[in-house]
């Protein structure tokens, strides 16, 4: 269960990764996801998935970078697709990678 209090709080203590939002309290958790990824540091990164879990952080991530139009920068998208494919791999994508090889 997301404990929203933690996710907010995270957030208004980094006011600068999402510096055009005036109420914290109604931010969605898609919106810290990608803030965290795109403009937080490594430990943002890693204190939020302390506080959401990585599960939850990769299925925010991959429905986001999915979408025809995605605000994650390329560089960004093309990283995180790699770390949360190996540290959070999720059915999908081990049954993808199970059929690539299995027909090679």
């Amino acid at each position: 269960m997301l404990k929203k209090e933690t996710i907010h709080t995270f957030i208004k203590k980094r006011k600068h990764l999402i510096w055009w939002v005036r109420d914290f309290n109604a931010i969605s958790i898609d919106a810290v996801v990608e803030a965290a990824l795109n403009y937080g540091t490594w430990e943002d990164v890693q204190e939020l998935i302390g506080i959401i879990g990585i599960k939850k952080m990769a299925t925010v991530f991959k429905k986001r970078s999915e979408q025809r139009r995605c605000n994650y920068r390329p560089e960004i998208k093309n990283y995180f697709t790699l770390y949360f494919n190996k540290y959070a791999p999720q059915r999908n994508t081990i049954a993808r990678a199970s059929r690539t090889i299995a027909s090679r």
